[in-house]
């Protein structure tokens, strides 16, 4: 799903748990990453989002995103986990579960 600055603020609010994407259409690794956070978000749909950082500048900015991808995972509307660069699926699905759990 993606997410703008109103739309974040309320997947944050109404999910305890959420991993957001932050990327850029230009930035190849963030295009080897695509398909993991997709696949990711077909087994936990409302755990999972994403934000283009060119069309959402203030975002990257809030959340002091200097490098992409950068993946940041929210719990009860704070930041546990940044996780820059890409890692494997099982990498953020066992960081998913953890935070879930």
């Amino acid at each position: 799903m993606s997410l703008n600055s109103e739309t974040l603020d309320k997947k944050i609010k109404d999910n305890k748990v959420v991993m957001v994407d932050f990327w850029a259409p230009w930035c190849g690794p963030c295009l080897m990453l695509s398909p993991i956070i997709e696949d990711i978000e077909n087994l936990y749909p409302n755990q999972v989002g994403k934000v283009n950082v060119d069309d959402e500048v203030g975002l990257a900015a809030k959340y002091s995103v200097r490098s992409l991808p950068t993946v940041i995972i929210f719990k009860d509307g704070e930041i546990m986990e940044r996780i820059p660069g890409v890692s494997s699926k099982t990498t953020y699905v066992d960081k998913l579960k953890y935070y879930l759990n």
